[in-house]
C-alpha cells in the first residue's frame, strides 16, 4: 500500500518535516503552538520526540479538535500523559475523509511502529493457491509475494502447511500439472505425480486440450465454493458411466469425489454458511491479549494463525481488535465479510475503511446464534488456550530470566540478552551473528547478520568478534544516551581469549555497564560441563541440572545454528558465483553460451583457443581474450611476438 490511501491529498507543505520545530517548546506548549496552524479538516496526525522518533500516529474526523484534546492533561490517562511530556513536535497529513485517515494511520503504525500505538507484529507474506493463465495447459501451484500478472488466485492460506494440503489434494482430484512451463515443455515422459494420479500429464500428450480445459473448469468452480453443485454432477457422470459399462471412468470420478470429501473433512471447523469470510476473536488476560484469524474461503477452513499484538495494559478488547484488523488488512484484500466476537466502537467506520482497501462492500458482523455462533465460539477457545499458553511459556522465561540475573550478579532482570557466534572454514566465508533473548524468547526479527569484510586472517576467531563488536557498538547517538536496543547482558561464545577480545573492543568505543558472560564448552567439549567468565567472579561452573544452565545453552546453541546457516548460504552464494563473471567482456549471454557449451567454468578455463573459438556465439576476438584471461603467458609472448615483426 502506498503512504497515501486513495482518495487522500497531502496538504502539509513537507511531510517529512515538523509542523512546528518548536526547539525550545515541549509537552502541552508544544502541542498548543501546533494547533495554531492545524485545520479542522480530517487526517493523520503524528507526535514526534526530541530525537525525532515517532511516538503516536492517530486520525482523527476533526484534526483541530482531536488535537486539541491533549492539551487537557489532567483528562489523560497516565500513559497519554507521558507521551505528551515527550512531545516536542507534530506531523500532520490531510485527508478528504476518515476512512481514508484511518487506512493512512494503520501503514503509519506498520512502517514507523510508534511506542504508544498498538502494534500488530506480523510482518510476513501469507501463501496463495496460484493458477496460471498464460498456457494452455495452466498450472497450479503456491504463491507468496508479488502477485503474477494474469493468474487467479485463492486464499490466503494461514501457513505453508495448510496451502500444500489443499494443493496436493486439488492435484489428486483434478490432475493439474503443478511443474513449471520449462519443465512441461522439456519432459518426454511422464514424471511420477502422474503415476501416483496427481496429475493428467499434458506434458506428453496424456490429455486433450479441451478435456485439460474441463478439468480446470472444475477445479476454479471447486476452489470458488461450488462443490456440492459439481460433487452432484460428477455423481451422474459417474451413473452414466458405469451403465455404460465404462467401469475405468466411473472408478476415476470416483476417486475424485472421494477427494473432494477429503479436502471438506481436513480442516477445524469447514461451515456450510460461511463461503468467504475471515473469523477474528480476540481474548484478554493479564494484560495481553490474542486474536485468532481463520480463513473461510469457499466453505473450508485455509488454517488459522494466533496474534499477539502490542499494547498498552488498559485497552479494551473492542479498540485493540480494530486497531487490529485495519492494519492487518493493510497488504491483503479483505474477504466481503468478517465475524468478530464483540462489537468495534467506530463499526461503520472501519467497515467503510475496509471497503475501500477490497473495492466492494465489507460487512462485520458479530453473530448471536447459528452456525456462524458456534464457528465464533471455537475460534475464541483457540484465542483463549493459545493465550493462556503463552502466559506460561512467558512466566517460565521471566524465572529463568531471573535466574540468569542471579548467577551473574546483574542488578536487574535482564530484557535482552544477545549472544554472538562465528563462522568460517578455513576463513572462507567468515561471518558473525547475533541472536536475541529475553522476556518472549527469541526475538528472530532482532537477530543481525555480520559479513566479515576484514583485513582478518583466515580463521583469526579474536578478529573477526572484534569486527562485530565494533560493527554493533561502533556507532552511537549524538547525545551520548545509551541506545534502547542495546542489551542487558553480552553472551559470547568462546573461551577466555574470547571474553578478553570483547572487553577490549568495547573499552575502546568506551561502552560501559554492559555485563560480559563467554560461554565455553568444557572438558571433550560436552554439554553441561561449560565453563562460564565474567569480569566479576573466577571461571566457574554451574550445576549439570540446573535450569539456568540449559537455558544459556539454548542460546548458544542457537547463536551457533544462526552461524552455521548463515556462512552456509552465504558459501553457497560464492560458490554459485562463476570465474567467468571476471573475464572482461563477458556478459550474462556469452557467459550462459560458454556454460552450456563446456559444461562447467573449469572447462573453459582448460579449453584450447580453437575450442574457444568453435563455441556457438564466440568470436575470435572474444575468444582470445577468455584464453588470454587464463593464461597471462600467452599474452605476454603474444605481445613480444607483435613487437619482433
Amino acid at each position: 500500500m502506498n503512504d497515501l490511501p486513495p482518495h487522500s491529498s497531502d496538504h502539509s507543505a513537507d511531510p517529512g518535516e515538523p509542523l512546528v520545530p518548536a526547539e525550545k517548546k515541549q509537552g502541552v506548549e508544544a502541542i498548543r503552538e501546533a494547533l495554531k496552524t492545524i485545520p479542522y479538516s480530517p487526517g493523520v496526525y503524528r507526535m514526534l520526540s526530541a530525537k525525532g522518533e515517532v511516538l503516536y500516529v492517530g486520525k482523527a474526523l476533526s484534526l483541530k479538535k482531536r488535537v486539541s484534546s491533549y492539551t487537557r492533561i489532567n483528562q489523560l490517562p497516565e500513559r497519554l500523559r507521558r507521551m505528551v511530556s515527550m512531545t516536542v513536535s507534530m506531523e500532520i497529513v490531510i485527508t478528504r475523509t476518515e476512512a481514508d485517515a484511518l487506512l493512512l494511520e494503520a501503514n503509519y503504525i506498520k512502517r514507523m511502529k510508534p511506542r504508544f500505538n498498538i502494534l500488530l507484529r506480523d510482518d510476513k507474506s501469507y501463501p496463495w493457491l496460484m493458477l496460471t493463465e498464460s498456457h494452455e495447459f495452466p498450472q497450479i501451484t503456491k504463491q507468496r509475494g508479488k502477485p503474477v500478472k494474469g493468474a487467479t488466485y485463492w486464499g490466503p492460506f494461514a501457513n505453508a502447511w495448510a496451502v500444500n494440503q489443499t494443493l496436493n489434494l486439488v492435484q489428486r482430484s483434478f490432475l493439474l500439472r503443478s511443474c513449471s512451463d520449462a519443465v512441461l515443455n522439456s519432459r518426454t515422459r511422464p514424471c511420477l505425480l502422474y503415476q501416483i494420479k496427481r496429475c493428467s500429464a499434458p506434458c506428453v500428450d496424456r490429455i486433450s486440450k479441451e478435456d485439460y480445459a474441463e478439468l480446470v473448469s472444475e477445479a476454479r468452480q471447486f476452489l470458488s465454493g461450488h462443490s456440492t453443485e459439481l460433487q452432484q454432477r460428477l455423481a451422474g457422470e459417474m451413473e452414466q458411466a458405469s451403465l455404460e459399462m465404462n467401469y475405468e471412468r466411473a472408478a476415476s470420478i470416483r476417486d475424485r469425489i472421494r477427494g473432494f470429501a477429503s479436502i471438506q473433512g481436513s480442516s477445524t471447523i469447514n461451515p456450510s454458511s460461511i463461503n468467504d469470510a475471515d473469523i477474528m476473536t480476540i481474548w484478554q488476560e493479564a494484560g495481553q491479549s490474542c486474536i485468532q484469524v481463520f480463513f473461510i474461503r469457499g466453505s473450508r477452513n485455509n488454517g488459522n494463525r494466533a496474534f499477539y499484538p502490542a499494547h498498552a495494559e488498559e485497552e479494551t478488547a473492542a479498540d485493540v481488535l480494530s486497531a487490529f484488523m485495519i492494519q492487518f488488512y493493510d497488504n491483503k484484500p479483505p474477504p466481503p465479510t468478517v465475524l468478530v466476537n464483540c462489537e468495534l466502537p467506530e463499526l461503520k467506520l472501519v467497515e467503510e475503511a475496509l471497503s475501500i482497501r477490497r473495492g466492494q462492500k465489507v460487512e462485520i458482523l458479530r453473530p448471536q446464534r447459528g452456525e456462524k455462533k458456534e464457528v465464533l465460539d471455537h475460534a475464541a477457545l483457540n484465542a483463549r488456550e493459545a493465550l493462556e499458553r503463552k502466559l506460561a511459556e512467558n512466566t517460565g522465561q521471566r524465572k529463568l530470566l531471573e535466574g540468569v540475573a542471579e548467577v551473574f550478579g546483574l542488578p536487574e532482570t535482564p530484557q535482552r540478552i544477545e549472544t554472538y557466534d562465528n563462522s568460517h572454514i578455513m576463513g572462507q566465508a567468515p561471518y558473525g551473528v547475533m541472536v536475541v533473548g529475553g522476556p518472549e524468547g527469541f526475538n528472530k526479527r532482532a537477530y543481525r547478520k555480520y559479513a566479515i569484510k576484514g583485513p582478518v586472517t583466515p580463521g583469526d576467531d579474536f578478529g573477526m568478534m572484534r569486527e562485530v563488536m565494533e560493527r554493533r557498538f561502533g556507532r552511537r547517538p549524538e547525545s551520548g544516551e545509551r541506545p534502547e536496543d542495546w542489551p542487558d547482558l553480552l553472551l559470547i561464545d568462546g573461551g577466555l581469549g574470547q571474553f578478553n577480545a570483547v572487553r577490549a573492543v568495547l573499552s575502546e568505543l568506551d561502552v560501559t555497564g554492559i555485563p560480559i558472560v563467554a560461554i565455553a564448552k568444557g572438558p571433550d567439549r560436552d554439554a553441561g560441563r561449560e565453563w562460564f567468565f565474567t569480569e566479576t567472579k573466577p571461571p566457574f561452573q554451574l550445576p549439570s541440572r540446573d535450569p539456568v544452565l540449559y537455558y544459556l545453552q539454548r542460546l548458544r546453541d542457537e547463536a551457533h545454528r544462526f552461524a552455521i546457516t548463515t556462512h552456509r548460504a552465504g558459501r553457497s552464494k560464492g560458490l554459485r558465483s562463476s570465474e567467468l563473471d571476471h573475464v572482461p567482456g563477458i556478459g550474462a549471454a556469452r557467459k550462459k553460451a560458454l556454460l552450456n557449451h563446456f559444461g562447467s567454468a573449469k572447462s573453459v578455463r582448460q579449453a584450447s583457443l580453437e575450442e574457444l573459438e568453435a563455441a556457438p556465439g564466440i568470436s575470435s576476438g572474444t575468444a582470445s581474450a577468455i584464453y588470454g584471461h587464463f593464461h597471462p603467458e600467452w599474452v605476454q609472448k603474444s605481445s613480444v611476438s607483435d613487437r619482433s615483426h
